[in-house]
C-alpha cells in the first residue's frame, strides 16, 4: 500500500456516504498515491463490514470490461467488487420493480449474468461456458457518492464498485448441447435498452471483452469465484440515469435469452 489514507476510516467513510446519500471526494483526489491495492483493501473491508452486518456476498460485478480504455485508464486487467445478498433480486419472470428511494444518482446498465456452478478457467469460451449453470440478461443498477460522477478505476472499487442493486432477469440454463450456440451468439447479440417505450440506446455482447463469456473467463483468472457465484459481466451500453416512474427494458436478440422489464419507483 502505498496511500497516506486510513483506509478503514475511508470505508467506514464511504459506508456512510451511501447510507446518508451524502456526495464525498474520490480517494483518489485526496490522495495521488490511492492505488488499486488500497482500493481492494477498502472494498475488503466494506464486505467485512457488511458480513459482521448479517450480509453475505453473492458473486462479483465487474467494471471496465472495455479493453479500449485498459491503456488509457493504465489498467492490465478489468476490475471488480462484490454483491450481497439484499443488493441482488430475481425478477417474476421477465418483470421487476425496484426501489431507488436510498439512492442517490443510480444509473441503469443491461449486463449479462452468469452463474458458476465449478471452477471456471482458460481463455476458450467453450471451456468457460462449461462451468456455467446459468446465464440470464441482468439490469445492473449502480450509484456514485462522487461529485458528478468524476472517478478513477480505483476509485470505482473502492465504493463498492459502484454497486447498488442487481435485477435477475429468466435463466437460460447452460448444457452441452446449448454451449456451441452461446460461445456465437454471446460474441455478436444486439441488446436494445428502452425509457418508457423509447429506444434510448442499441449495444452488443462484444462490449464486454468481445464476449461476456470472455469476461467470465478473464474475472475468474485475476479474482476467485466458488461455486455458486453470481457475475455481473459488465455493461452492455452506456450507463444510463434513472428516475422513479420510469418503465425500463432491454431486448436481446440471442435464442433462448429473455428480455428484460424493469418499473422504477421512489
Amino acid at each position: 500500500m502505498s496511500s497516506t489514507l486510513d483506509l478503514k476510516q475511508l470505508a467506514a467513510e464511504l459506508a456512510g456516504a451511501y447510507a446518508k446519500r451524502t456526495i464525498i471526494p474520490a480517494p483518489s483526489s485526496r490522495d495521488t498515491g490511492f492505488d488499486m491495492s488500497d482500493a481492494y483493501s477498502v472494498e475488503a473491508e466494506l464486505a467485512h463490514r457488511r458480513q459482521e452486518a448479517g450480509r453475505s456476498t453473492t458473486g462479483l460485478k465487474v467494471g471496465y470490461a472495455n479493453k479500449a480504455m485498459w491503456r488509457a485508464l493504465k489498467l492490465e486487467t478489468l476490475v471488480w467488487a462484490h454483491m450481497y445478498d439484499d443488493t441482488v433480486r430475481y425478477a417474476d419472470g421477465s418483470e421487476a420493480s425496484l426501489s431507488i428511494s436510498k439512492m442517490i444518482a443510480p444509473k441503469i446498465e443491461p449486463e449479462i449474468v452468469f452463474k458458476v456452478k465449478e471452477p471456471v478457467a482458460g481463455a476458450d469460451p467453450a471451456a468457460i461456458l462449461a462451468g456455467v449453470e446459468w446465464l440470464a440478461l441482468g439490469f445492473e443498477i449502480i450509484d456514485c457518492v462522487y461529485p458528478d460522477w468524476q472517478f478513477q478505476p480505483v476509485d470505482f472499487v473502492a465504493a463498492y464498485g459502484l454497486h447498488a442493486a442487481l435485477v435477475v432477469g429468466e435463466r437460460l440454463p447452460v448444457s452441452p448441447d446449448n454451449i456451441p450456440v452461446l460461445v456465437d451468439q454471446l460474441a455478436k447479440f444486439k441488446v436494445g435498452l428502452y425509457r418508457n417505450g423509447e429506444l434510448v440506446e442499441e449495444g452488443s455482447g462484444r462490449n464486454s471483452l468481445r464476449s461476456p463469456a470472455l469476461c467470465l473467463g478473464e474475472l475468474a483468472r485475476v479474482a476467485t469465484l466458488p461455486p455458486g457465484s453470481l457475475v455481473s459481466s459488465g455493461t452492455l451500453t452506456t450507463p444510463t440515469l434513472i428516475a422513479p416512474g420510469e418503465t425500463w427494458k432491454a431486448t436481446v436478440d440471442a435464442p433462448g435469452l429473455q428480455g428484460l422489464v424493469l418499473r422504477v419507483y421512489s
